[in-house]
């Protein structure tokens, strides 16, 4: 039974992006890497009268967290979920990149994950797979009942995430996505952090870097 209901919000100056992932049932959701909280976003909880749970962050380049302060100053203390190999990132607005961009934007919080961490959240299991590359602490989400992954900018749609950030790595991010991603089954929908959808059996045949 199918319940998850997936919402894509393209907010924040480099068009990120931001999905919230609803369970139909208990109108509990998550947030994937909230760029901002845009209007529509709040429209949109209003009107399905979401109780946001956690926020999910694939890494914690500046516009994937820009929106957390809104979020939790309007629905209240959620937990910030971020591999530890990030949390540098999510503390200091010149590592996020923020400063090259914005006035600069960190986020004091942050609860930590690691590789093959299982989160329960809105009645699904969110598996963590650690994919460093693009960031020391890139994650990816997979939600096996839901046949979907969360990418981030570790696997975009016929394209790989940038590798030269302070903390990124080439060789780190082929094998991440060689080693972990391609073992998911070939139908799994990929959400990634830019741009359109695809699937990891598509990946395999059609991107150019892998």
């Amino acid at each position: 039974d199918m319940n998850m209901k997936i919402e894509k919000f393209v907010t924040g100056i480099i068009s990120t992006n931001c999905y919230i992932l609803s369970n139909e049932d208990t109108k509990e959701a998550v947030i994937v890497d909230p760029a901002n909280l845009s209007r529509k976003m709040v429209s949109y909880m209003e009107e399905e009268q979401l109780k946001p749970k956690a926020i999910l962050l694939t890494h914690a380049h500046f516009d994937h967290i820009m929106g957390i302060d809104k979020i939790i100053a309007m629905f209240g203390e959620i937990p910030v979920y971020v591999e530890e190999n990030d949390l540098d990132l999510l503390h200091k607005a010149e590592l996020n990149e923020s400063t090259t961009y914005t006035a600069g934007y960190s986020y004091a919080g942050g609860e930590v994950i690691h590789d093959k961490d299982v989160l329960s959240l809105i009645g699904y299991e969110f598996q963590v797979i650690h994919t460093p590359g693009h960031t020391a602490g890139g994650v990816c989400y997979y939600v096996k009942d839901a046949n979907v992954l969360f990418s981030g900018d570790t696997l975009f749609c016929c394209s790989v995430g940038r590798s030269d950030f302070a903390t990124s790595s080439t060789s780190d991010l082929i094998r991440s996505i060689k080693e972990k991603l391609f073992l998911l089954p070939d139908e799994t929908i990929v959400y990634p952090g830019h741009m359109g959808a695809t699937t990891i059996g598509n990946e395999k045949v059609n991107n150019p870097y892998v």
